[in-house]
């Protein structure tokens, strides 16, 4: 008795919702019935049959595409009546990544996750924490006249996000600061000031900020990890070059925050070390 229950009440649920969906849908029942390839009677029935029965797979099937919603959401399987395209669109999106300090849509997801723990694995040294003389090198070569004027407005931004509400929690491999302290690499042609004033730069941020403010630095030959900020548990972006990758999903952001957390579990230098390691890289590099 309550198998048969439970049937008429998927059945009415299926009329009530496949009622809402065309009425949101803003099609005729003749529209839709031509869309799946029914008789008008068909859908009329589907609307106001009060018996226990559900249409077959094929006509559930042909009514969610038709409608743009999803054939579990009809058949109160799922409570989201979005289809997979569409799910697969919201929790996933791409935006271009100009050769740029903080460009408006980095800036926006900051600002969004105001007051969240953001997590960072940044492409090379923090941008957020470099010095004027450090993004002219590193920028006017490709901002060419507008340079200036694009650092000084980076500026403003960075700032901002220094002095928000957020908590910062950056990982990067060791190499990328040894290679910025020697000058090789990426770093090739450095000149020895910018890079002692970025140094001393760095220690006073850390010491400053903490614990607001926490650097950690892994060995890249045990972990490796994309360029990747978390910012909180709003999204998480991947940083692909040309374009940023973001998710909002909730598994995939939790599952890029525990592999940001393996990253600060077995760092080799801790927050409360770094200070310490950026005095040692001045002193090596000062003889």
């Amino acid at each position: 008795m309550i198998d048969i229950m439970d049937k008429r009440l998927r059945a009415e649920q299926f009329r009530l919702r496949l009622n809402r969906a065309l009425r949101d849908s803003g099609l005729s029942q003749s529209a839709l019935a031509r869309a799946i390839g029914v008789d008008r009677s068909t859908i009329s029935q589907l609307l106001t049959d009060a018996g226990a029965r559900l249409p077959n797979a094929h006509v559930v099937g042909a009514c969610a595409g038709a409608l743009g919603v999803s054939a579990d959401w009809l058949l109160s399987l799922s409570d989201r009546p979005e289809n997979a395209a569409d799910l697969v669109a919201a929790s996933l999106s791409m935006a271009k990544a100009p050769r740029a300090l903080v460009d408006e849509r980095i800036f926006e997801w900051h600002q969004e996750a105001q007051g969240y723990k953001i997590r960072h694995v940044p492409a090379a040294l923090p941008d957020m924490l470099k010095t004027r003389a450090l993004l002219e090198w590193e920028f006017a070569p490709h901002l060419g006249r507008t340079a200036d004027q694009a650092i000084g407005a980076s500026e403003d931004r960075l700032t901002w996000m220094r002095q928000s509400s957020s908590d910062y929690e950056i990982a990067m491999p060791i190499y990328e600061l040894d290679s910025f302290a020697h000058a090789v690499g990426y770093y090739e042609g450095l000149p020895l000031d910018i890079r002692l004033q970025q140094l001393d730069h760095f220690e006073q941020l850390c010491t400053q900020l903490y614990p607001r403010l926490r650097i950690y630095l892994f060995d890249a030959k045990r972990l490796y990890s994309a360029p990747l900020t978390v910012f909180g548990p709003l999204l998480c972006v991947f940083y692909a070059g040309s374009h940023y990758l973001a998710f909002r999903d909730k598994e995939r952001v939790e599952t890029f925050s525990s592999h940001f957390d393996d990253l600060v579990r077995e760092a080799d230098i801790t927050a409360r070390q770094l200070p310490g390691r950026f005095r040692a890289l001045r002193a090596a590099i000062s003889r």
